[in-house]
């Protein structure tokens, strides 16, 4: 889902207008790489050493090794975007995506938070922030967004994979991330 946001800045919004399309391509294979793949191989090496029984992160304890690892992902994003005087949009993403996953290291001690409402209470709130502050017109963009998200959270529910709290909690989580990271960004 963040490679997903990581290309609708680029190319959707234009925010990186000022760089020309080869390094418009290189940021958004930093995206993959940093949002995606490096995420899925620390799943791949937990599982293959042993540290979580599949790579489906179904329990618990199986999250905790990814979400940490996740979270020094998220925050290197963060930190190099704060740095790099990227936009302000992608800054405040980055820090949300961060923030989210921090919350759910912390909530997964309790219970099992839906990763996927997570992300997408980042999405969703994000574009309700650049609706309110940009000209553009983001309506279509945020009614695609919910669209989704409904989809996906069902589909999480249909496939019990979570109970709806854990969906809606993931979801205020995520939003909640987004109004934080909103605020200091």
């Amino acid at each position: 889902i963040p490679v997903y946001v990581g290309w609708f800045l680029i190319k959707g919004l234009r925010l990186f207008s000022g760089l020309d399309e080869w390094r418009q391509s290189l940021l958004l294979i930093q995206f993959l790489v940093n949002y995606t793949i490096l995420p899925l191989v620390t799943v791949l090496v937990a599982k293959g050493v042993g540290f979580i029984d599949t790579i489906y992160l179904k329990t618990q304890r199986d999250r905790i090794i990814p979400y940490i690892a996740v979270m020094i992902f998220y925050f290197w994003v963060w930190y190099v975007f704060r740095n790099q005087g990227f936009p302000k949009e992608a800054v405040m993403f980055s820090l949300a995506a961060f923030l989210s996953v921090c919350f759910g290291v912390f909530v997964n001690s309790f219970f099992k938070v839906s990763m996927h409402a997570l992300s997408l209470g980042v999405v969703i709130c994000l574009l309700i922030i650049l609706s309110l502050q940009s000209s553009t017109n983001m309506g279509p963009y945020l009614s695609i967004g919910l669209l989704l998200a409904g989809l996906v959270c069902t589909a999480r529910l249909l496939l019990n994979d979570h109970k709806p709290f854990d969906v809606y909690a993931g979801l205020f989580l995520g939003a909640l991330a987004q109004v934080i990271a909103w605020v200091f960004v």
